[in-house]
């Protein structure tokens, strides 16, 4: 699994001009499942993710989890993080996860960071989505399972 990880002020997505999922401050994290993924590693990265210290401390220091600024996090599902563009000008896609395990995983990913006490907002699986945020720093993070 990948995730790319954006502190951000607030993060809201959207489907068909419809509000699906919107935070306030917190993480906007995208994920994308891998073939030969499992339940394993969506628990491994929402452990990093709800552990993660990139929020500033009263030093300014990045020193605290989402967690620890009572955030929230909104996750939006994204294969395309599996792109391999190595050859050639057009993605392949061979390396990402098939659709219904992919989903299965993605959803587990969402259970396990509920289950650290994290108000987790989502996309809409296999949807076209529009997501909005504000990214504070900016501070990205690149996560991967593997």
């Amino acid at each position: 699994m990948r995730a790319v990880v954006q502190r951000v002020s607030n993060a809201a997505v959207t489907v068909d001009g419809k509000t699906v999922g919107e935070i306030r401050l917190g993480l906007l994290v995208l994920l994308g499942v891998a073939k030969g993924d499992d339940a394993g590693h969506a628990s491994y990265l929402a452990n990093k993710v709800a552990e993660l210290r990139i929020f500033e401390d009263a030093a300014g220091k990045m020193n605290l989890s989402v967690k620890d600024v009572k955030g929230s996090v909104l996750v939006v599902s994204q294969f395309t993080l599996m792109a391999d563009c190595r050859k050639g000008r057009r993605p392949s896609f061979d390396d990402a996860a098939e659709p219904e395990v992919a989903e299965r995983l993605y959803e587990a990913f969402v259970a396990d960071l509920r289950g650290l006490g994290l108000e987790t907002q989502t996309g809409t699986f296999r949807a076209i989505m529009d997501v909005s945020s504000t990214n504070i720093g900016p501070v990205t993070i690149l996560l991967d399972s593997a």
